[in-house]
């Protein structure tokens, strides 16, 4: 049983590598669709976590029936990647037939989680339901005031996790502010990897999603964890390197075309950070919108720290510059469609 237990999962391995390497190669080929969306089926949250500002303790769940025309809605756009987020999705009575409705139009399945209400009948519905990709974030060993994900707290979660789970577990400590002590990631980092699964780490920005320059003590573990355990497309996180010194990136932020953000109204944002642009429901979001986008310059890029966004970016880090400089609700479209399936501004930059 066992065996035949790690046969299966290798193969399910193999299977969620090849359609990673599938939605590389698409994003590649074509500008034209989104490559990652989160969706938030409910804002509410189980814990209050203090650097957090993407919950509630009140939202009801949204009515299964609207998560399923927003997911139809992005499978129309080509969106690759769908990772369901909160708020805590594991409160969503109705999460495993979400799932199955990514999975039914073959786009990847993922979900970001706090973990507390995983038990093994839990994990093996969301096995059956296809998910293909889970991340934990835990932020120290112990509980305390600003932060209840804690290894003391989550442990025995990991262990079912390494016991029944078939998708991939991604296990992301933290360092930079409100955490007590940086030498807490390291620790969570390792007994990650000791559990089979893959380990990331990730700085902790302010309220707006800014960066906060990581101490020496900090660099150092930082610099430590990256070197850790196994590969994975969570792992392409070269642009930390300025964040751990508080240095201004230069990239080409995609949000709102090739990343996009629908929070629990079905409206499309920049981020989680940056709630309230472009702010257009899902349901009107057009292919123009997405075009736009895909040039407009964000004025938060250089300092953001909104890691999905900027590896979602790195797809196009060669191409399209950005001239796009209007306010995206007063914006003139600048691009056109090629018949090869690529965007490009139709006036020299």
């Amino acid at each position: 049983m066992v065996r035949w237990k790690s046969i299966r999962r290798k193969a399910l391995a193999v299977h969620r590598r090849w359609r990673e390497l599938r939605m590389i190669g698409k994003g590649l080929l074509s500008t034209r669709h989104p490559i990652l969306a989160h969706v938030i089926p409910i804002r509410r949250c189980n814990l209050s976590c203090k650097y957090c500002n993407e919950y509630d303790d009140f939202s009801k769940p949204v009515p299964t029936e609207e998560i399923f025309r927003r997911i139809d809605r992005l499978a129309s756009f080509g969106t690759t990647i769908i990772t369901i987020s909160g708020g805590e999705p594991l409160l969503h009575p109705e999460l495993d037939d979400i799932i199955r409705r990514i999975r039914s139009h073959g786009m990847i399945a993922g979900m970001i989680t706090n973990g507390y209400l995983l038990t093994a009948e839990r994990i093996g519905r969301l096995n059956r339901a296809g998910l293909e990709h889970l991340q934990i974030s835990i932020d120290n060993l112990t509980p305390d005031e600003v932060s209840k994900k804690s290894l003391k707290v989550l442990d025995k979660k990991l262990q079912l996790l390494a016991e029944h789970a078939d998708f991939h577990v991604n296990i992301n400590s933290v360092v930079g502010g409100g955490i007590r002590d940086p030498e807490d990631a390291l620790v969570v980092a390792h007994r990650a990897v000791d559990l089979g699964f893959t380990s990331t780490v990730g700085i902790i920005h302010d309220g707006w999603g800014q960066m906060r320059p990581l101490s020496a003590v900090e660099q150092r573990i930082y610099r430590t964890i990256k070197a850790l355990g196994k590969r994975s497309y969570a792992r392409i996180n070269q642009f930390q390197e300025n964040i751990a010194h508080g240095r201004p990136n230069k990239w080409r932020c995609r949000s709102g075309s090739r990343y996009l953000y629908i929070c629990e109204n079905g409206l499309v944002h920049y981020c989680s950070q940056q709630r309230g642009d472009p702010g257009v429901p899902l349901e009107t979001y057009s292919a123009e919108d997405r075009r736009r986008e895909y040039y407009t310059k964000k004025p938060c890029a250089p300092s953001c720290t909104v890691s999905c966004v900027q590896q979602v970016a790195m797809i196009d880090f060669w191409r399209g510059p950005q001239t796009q400089e209007t306010s995206p609700r007063q914006a003139e479209p600048l691009v056109q469609i090629l018949d090869r399936g690529t965007w490009t501004v139709d006036r020299a930059p």
